[in-house]
């Protein structure tokens, strides 16, 4: 346990770092060229190379020693963010101005492979637990893992714009190549023991994508739990595009920005729970469960124009997810092969991180178009506004609703389905 708390520790400084990057480039690149454009084609860019890149990540973690594969993970993210601080010293001021300049896109993407190379980690990291956990402590473990996450963000969140503000870009890369030069150094001389893992396994050294869904086919009802959980991303996918746009209506910017600083301790606590406690005996059973009190929440969070039921509800909803996340990974970890479980986890990040920005693109329309104008001057003023209320906002707060209600449905019919049962007996 030892050895694993001082890489959950080193992970946690590395996750910080490069989520710390990412925020800060984006906050910089807007105050530079004032585009809204090119924030948002930052944010496709990076969450489409997380899907995409999982499959590929998850076979090198199989490939090389754990500790091998993090120590390339902090030894891509310091060369890149070298790279990116060399292009910002070398580059005319002028050339980050403009969106239209290859040089600041060229920065950019080396910020973002940068943040990128940190996933890595990310998949290791339940592999490790299977190595270093047994098998009775490894929901403990998992819940750990999803308080680390949390941290990360809170910090990255907090500390991403006072460096843009009071240091300026080219310290704030200064800061995250000295945290990663010292997370790559104290890694190298932590200690784990692999004897767990297979490594002459010949299939080992590729992506080997069909053979990954080869193997998830013969655990019954394994496909079934990543699609659920690519089916609730692809809901959480609504959250993600309107969630800014309802606070806002309720609240000032300010408000909200320290609003989602304090919800934000919803990661650690939902960790910390499950650290202390675990999953319970019957794992799949908690993350049922946590999805239907998440979807019921949906359900009713948005009822009235008040963002202290919103803030009640999102702070609930975001202590579950490290749950339900930590239910996933300690599942996996139960019924797949030490050699495999790297290219599972990334194949499962790859699939269910695709959901969400696939509906954040399609449910923007779908709001502006279809409920706000029918919570505005369309028939849901008549049938729904003398107790639900009329504008935008309730249009708005609409699509919440029904996201809820559809979620709830999917979950309590998810249950009654055979792979649900064979699950259970896991």
């Amino acid at each position: 346990m030892k050895g694993f708390y001082a890489i959950l520790t080193n992970s946690l400084i590395a996750s910080v770092t490069n989520t710390f990057v990412w925020f800060a480039v984006t906050f910089w690149v807007y105050l530079e060229t004032r585009s809204v454009l090119a924030t948002s084609f930052m944010a496709g860019i990076y969450i489409g190379t997380v899907a995409l890149s999982g499959f590929y990540l998850g076979a090198i973690v199989d490939r090389y020693r754990k500790k091998t594969a993090m120590l390339l993970s902090s030894a891509c993210s310091l060369l890149l963010y070298l790279a990116a601080g060399i292009l910002y010293l070398t580059a005319p001021a002028s050339a980050f101005k403009t969106t239209s300049n290859a040089t600041l896109w060229i920065f950019i993407v080396l910020s973002l492979f940068g943040a990128l190379a940190g996933n890595i980690r990310t998949i290791a990291m339940p592999t490790l637990v299977t190595i270093l956990i047994p098998e009775e402590g490894r929901d403990k473990a998992n819940g750990l893992i999803g308080s680390m996450n949390g941290t990360a963000f809170l910090v990255s969140s907090i500390l991403s714009g006072m460096a843009v503000g009071f240091l300026g870009i080219y310290w704030t890369f200064i800061v995250a190549v000295g945290l990663t030069m010292l997370c790559f150094l104290h890694l190298f001389f932590v200690r784990i023991d692999e004897k767990q893992v297979v490594h002459a396994e010949k299939d080992t050294n590729t992506v080997d994508i069909r053979g990954t869904i080869k193997v998830i086919r013969l655990i019954p009802g394994l496909f079934a739990l990543i699609f659920f959980n690519t089916f609730n991303n692809f809901l959480g996918g609504v959250f993600m595009a309107l969630m800014d746009a309802y606070g806002l209506s309720l609240v000032s910017v300010q408000v909200w920005g320290v609003l989602w600083g304090v919800l934000s301790l919803g990661f650690i606590i939902g960790g910390l729970v499950v650290a202390k406690t675990g999953l319970g005996k019957n794992v799949i059973k908690t993350l049922f469960f946590c999805n239907i009190v998440m979807w019921t929440i949906c359900m009713f969070f948005t009822i009235r124009s008040s963002i202290v039921l919103l803030g009640i509800g999102m702070f609930i909803y975001l202590c579950l997810i490290p749950v339900v996340e930590a239910a996933e990974q300690t599942i996996i970890q139960r019924v797949i092969p030490p050699e495999r479980q790297g290219r599972v986890f990334g194949f499962a990040q790859s699939i269910e991180q695709a959901a969400s920005p696939l509906t954040a693109f399609l449910i923007g329309p779908v709001a502006q178009f279809v409920f706000i104008p029918f919570m505005t001057t369309g028939t849901g003023v008549d049938l729904l506004g003398s107790w639900f209320g009329t504008g935008s906002e309730r249009g708005i707060a609409l699509l919440f609703t029904v996201t809820g209600m559809i979620g709830f449905m999917i979950t309590i019919l998810a249950m009654r389905s055979t792979s649900y049962k064979r699950l259970s007996t896991i």
